[in-house]
């Protein structure tokens, strides 16, 4: 495929039972929860959403790991809940009580660890 074809054709949608294979396809799962930023920094964790919505009190868990990475670490990931069969659930996520459903954070990138800013490397 073109540079061209790659960036200025329509990438349309299909449904499928399941999953195409081959080296000509590329996909990823939906994880279907809240995208956050965590940070740490004296012992301490700040999670929050995209737009600064405080999540440490809504995910004390999550918090907590945040909590436990090298100072001055920053990571971007979603936060998600799973369903019985271990599949992401938006529902779930939204009204999940302490402990009710399993919560994870799925990080996606690696910002910064100690200081150093990553974003670059």
């Amino acid at each position: 495929m073109s540079a061209k074809a790659l960036f200025f054709e329509p990438m349309l949608c299909e449904s499928a039972e399941q999953p195409p294979e081959g080296p000509e396809w590329r996909y990823e799962l939906k994880l279907d929860g809240y995208r956050a930023f965590g940070f740490s920094s004296e012992g301490r964790a700040r999670l929050c959403s995209r737009n600064g919505k405080d999540f440490v009190r809504r995910f004390p868990e999550i918090a907590k790991a945040i909590a436990s990475l090298p100072e001055d670490t920053a990571i971007d990931g979603e936060i998600v809940a799973l369903d019985a069969n271990g599949k992401p659930s938006f529902a779930l996520l939204q009204g999940s009580g302490a402990g009710a459903v399993p919560i994870v954070f799925y990080a996606f990138d690696l910002l910064m660890v100690r200081g150093r800013d990553l974003r670059l490397s």
